[in-house]
């Protein structure tokens, strides 16, 4: 019997080939050496025997949890479009939901290895401990909007958070940012469209007292024809710790970073694994973090000002507070280069930190982690 593929993908990745078409897939075929049942009709899934579901884009987690799926879930992902990030978000889910999951992710020769049997997983070393006490100071954390969609298993128990972390959480509609850029007399679909938004997000700061803030920023896509990639770079240079999607565990580990090290980090999604090293990347990162930059436009929907940055070749470590905020991951690495594929957000660093596959492809507390410069806990 031929392995049924499913396929998910974000409405905002146009142009892609169909799932027979995919170069990625017809390598695996041919490393199989059988051809794939392709499958639209998710109502097929439980009657199919062997299966795969093909997590192709970002953004296709919110697809994915309305599906209702239960038992032992299969994803595949390739090296583009934000696919590993989703699927890292998608198998937390998985686990915080009492069911069984793995990414296959690598080469060709791999995947069909670990299809077919053939290839076993030994379990990689603990890369997460119980979050040390841990003392914000009372901060102020402004949520503008809420979470994006996707991020499925990034919620946060705000009571929770206020208590262990000792923070305000303050929420703040997503349209009084939006009415407040639109009432700009500029093109907002240009730079100082993109410098609308940071100066509202300032005004947003100051009328709320806030001493950091997330941002469902995907939003003004729609809205006003614009992102907050520009802004949040800014804003994470000047003191205010921001961190995009509404992504709030994100933001944490950002803040505790900044208590810490003195600096927010850099917010990016894991893109590919090959060995012991890790490509991340995004489409904001601080200023005060890079070597160099450059702007470019957003990678999913390719407008706005997007930040193109190289970063300093040195020690780093990759960390992640869990949304149930009892634990912490902390991988310590090394950034060895920068690079730039077409495929990809535009700030893009390849990490090498010796054993950490395995906590991302079966533990990783969902989707984005934090690269923070030197060691976060000493």
């Amino acid at each position: 019997m031929s392995i049924a593929l499913f396929s998910i993908e974000s409405s905002l990745h146009r142009g892609l080939p169909e799932p027979k078409d995919d170069r990625f897939i017809k390598e695996i075929e041919q490393a199989l050496g059988e051809d794939f049942d392709f499958r639209k009709d998710f109502s097929t899934y439980d009657d199919a025997g062997r299966k795969l579901i093909f997590i192709r884009t970002g953004g296709s987690e919110e697809a994915f949890r309305s599906l209702g799926l239960k038992g032992e879930i299969r994803l595949l992902t390739s090296g583009k479009e934000n696919s590993l990030a989703a699927a890292m978000e998608i198998l937390s889910y998985i686990n915080l939901n009492g069911c069984r999951g793995e990414i296959l992710h690598g080469s060709a020769d791999y995947i069909a290895g670990r299809i077919r049997g053939e290839v076993d997983e030994t379990e990689g070393p603990v890369m997460t401990m119980p979050l040390p006490p841990t003392d914000l100071g009372g901060k102020r954390i402004g949520v503008i909007g809420a979470p994006s969609d996707w991020l499925i298993s990034s919620g946060v128990d705000y009571a929770k958070a206020e208590d262990r972390l000792n923070v305000k959480m303050v929420d703040i509609p997503m349209e009084e940012l939006i009415h407040a850029v639109k009432s700009h007399d500029c093109d907002l679909h240009s730079f100082k469209g993109s410098e609308a938004v940071y100066q509202e997000l300032k005004s947003i700061v100051d009328k709320y007292s806030l001493d950091a803030l997330t941002l469902r920023c995907f939003d003004l896509l729609d809205s006003i024809g614009n992102t907050g990639c520009l802004a949040l770079a800014r804003l994470n240079s000047e003191g205010i710790t921001s961190s995009c999607e509404g992504d709030i565990p994100a933001l944490f580990t950002m803040m505790i970073s900044k208590e810490l090290t003195g600096c927010p980090g850099f917010q990016c999604n894991l893109c590919r694994i090959s060995g012991n090293e890790l490509l991340f990347a995004h489409c904001t990162v601080p200023l005060s973090m890079a070597k160099s930059y450059t702007y470019d436009t957003h990678f999913e929907s390719g407008i706005g000002t997007a930040i193109k940055a190289e970063l300093p070749l040195e020690n780093i470590t990759i960390a992640k507070l869990s949304p149930d905020l009892e634990n912490i991951a902390v991988i310590p690495g090394r950034i060895i280069r920068n690079q730039s594929e077409a495929n990809l957000c535009r700030t893009q660093i390849v990490v090498e930190a010796a054993g950490a596959k395995d906590y991302f492809l079966k533990h990783s507390f969902a989707n984005h982690h934090i690269i923070i410069p030197g060691s976060l806990y000493q």
